[in-house]
């Protein structure tokens, strides 16, 4: 296992040539600490674990790994298919000509969940479908605490959970308790 900048593995989900809606992810409060844990996996991709902190507001911090090739049976019932929120991951528009075609048809869009009937699952597909979403899906996310898949999954990638901890404690700032630097 390789512990990279949570950024790396973020391109490595955006690269990937999965299907952008069949990413699930389970995150919360960090076990021992500031910061969040985060767990995002795609059945035929496998799990990537990110540990991360808002050293401020425009600067985020963190580490993480792969830490599955794939999503097994016993891994599957850990995350969510219909989680209490959604999660999309996104690339930046390359320039103002694409942005405005974006806006243009997410407009469209918008506008069309508007005047029919919908539901809010189908408007969120539709809105990462427009935005060209790389990965996106339910997820189970605690901003208070930790959800019980979280530390199974921890448990289950114990040795992983204990190097990315030792790794993230060398990013995060010593004199940082709670809060911004």
């Amino acid at each position: 296992m390789r512990v990279r900048d949570w950024q790396d593995i973020l391109e490595d989900v955006v690269e990937s040539s999965a299907e952008p809606n069949g990413w699930r992810a389970v995150g919360g409060d960090r076990a021992g600490g500031i910061g969040e844990d985060l767990y995002v996996g795609h059945p035929s991709v496998g799990v990537y674990q990110l540990k991360t902190y808002a050293r401020n507001p425009f600067q985020v911090e963190g580490v993480g790994a792969e830490v599955a090739r794939r999503i097994d049976d016993d891994l599957d019932p850990l995350f969510p298919e219909d989680g209490s929120g959604m999660f999309g991951v996104q690339q930046p528009l390359e320039d103002e000509d694409e942005a405005e075609q974006a806006a243009s048809r997410l407009e469209e869009v918008v506008q069309a969940h508007a005047d029919a009937p919908t539901t809010p699952g189908a408007l969120f597909e539709d809105v990462m479908d427009v935005l060209d979403s790389p990965a996106y899906g339910p997820m189970e996310f605690d901003q208070h605490d930790r959800p019980e898949a979280m530390d199974d999954l921890a448990d289950t990638f114990e040795e992983a959970e204990q190097l990315l901890e030792a790794e993230f404690e060398d990013v995060v700032d010593e004199n940082v308790d709670r809060g911004f630097q």
